[in-house]
């Protein structure tokens, strides 16, 4: 098969341009990778942003580019923009929830990958037969022991309408954070004498679908797990909750502005911040010493005043107000 000349030189050009190894001297690029658009996971970006401008990082100083893609749920999608930052040999990747960090580690062994707003290795399952993480995973994780006092509270506060407390839930059967959480759940509840209804939810188009279905079962309150599926979709089960009456809580702040009840979890900006901290360590060394995967530091006890107030909930003293 013929190519025309210009066809040709252009091919060869950028062969050469790929192969060109970057001067000491290049504006260092950060491949920032968003598995989805939502308000309450939009603040890790915030707060690694920040924590790179503190660090002497910033675009306005042209001391660093931020190349940020979002992949709207897709799958297909997220694959081809890691693929993308991976042949552009970005210095560092960024991976804000756990679809996003997972496609990463999938992809480069080398690029060193700074997540957030993820779990543990384990529960990834991207551990090797010795049970370690990923030698270029970096950032920031969170672990299941938190759950137990967002999910412990909830018998406290709520009478139920019944014999015994009713709580509802959707997870996403191919989130393993998801599934982990659920497990998690259903034990501590057998010890709280707490019934557990949970549904599977796949899309967050079925989220309307799938609360309704929940609230006909005669549930107490809703618990939103921590789920990338319950994120996208939190809106639209907010609003059916609502209407039946049933107050939310949750394991994740950020949700609590949006609406639930109380949670005590992660600070979504401070766990992005966090992981920025180290992004920006790399970017001042170009080395991985002494860097190494934390669990997130800042975590939250809050409350949102109008939801306590709209089902008459006296939250304990040291649970804060969101703004």
């Amino acid at each position: 098969m013929k190519f025309p000349k210009l066809s040709i030189a252009v091919l060869l050009i950028a062969a050469i341009v790929s192969c060109t190894p970057k001067s000491k001297d290049a504006v260092p690029v950060v491949g920032f990778v968003d598995a989805f658009e939502d308000a309450t996971i939009a603040q890790a970006k915030d707060g690694f942003v920040a924590a790179l401008k503190a660090n002497g990082f910033s675009e306005e100083q042209k001391n660093v580019e931020i190349k940020y893609s979002n992949a709207q749920g897709s799958i297909p999608t997220l694959t081809t923009m890691v693929n993308q930052f991976v042949a552009e040999k970005v210095d560092l990747l960024a991976t804000s929830t756990t679809l996003s960090t997972v496609a990463a580690i999938q992809k480069t062994k080398t690029i060193p990958i700074f997540q957030m707003v993820s779990p543990t290795p384990d529960r990834m399952k991207v551990t090797d037969a010795s049970g370690k993480g990923p030698a270029n995973l970096f950032g920031t994780m969170e672990e299941l022991n938190y759950i137990d006092t967002s999910f412990a509270i909830i018998p406290k506060l709520l009478k139920p309408k019944g014999a015994q407390l009713t709580i509802g839930m959707i997870y996403n059967q191919s989130e393993p954070q998801s599934a982990d959480a659920l497990n998690r759940i259903q034990g501590l509840a057998a010890k709280l004498n707490v019934k557990i209804i949970a549904l599977p939810l796949n899309s967050s188009a079925d989220a309307q679908l799938v609360t309704q279905a929940l609230l006909g079962k005669g549930i107490d309150a809703f618990f939103a797990n921590p789920d990338n599926t319950v994120f996208a979709a939190f809106e639209t089960i907010l609003k059916s909750c609502n209407e039946h009456n049933v107050p939310i809580f949750t394991s994740e702040a950020g949700l609590v502005q949006r609406g639930a009840v109380a949670a005590f979890g992660a600070d979504i900006y401070q766990w992005g911040y966090q992981s920025g901290v180290q992004a920006a360590q790399y970017l001042k060394t170009r080395k991985t010493d002494g860097l190494t995967l934390e669990m997130v530091k800042v975590r939250k006890r809050v409350y949102n005043a109008a939801a306590a107030e709209k089902y008459n909930i006296a939250v304990p003293a040291d649970y804060t107000a969101v703004k």
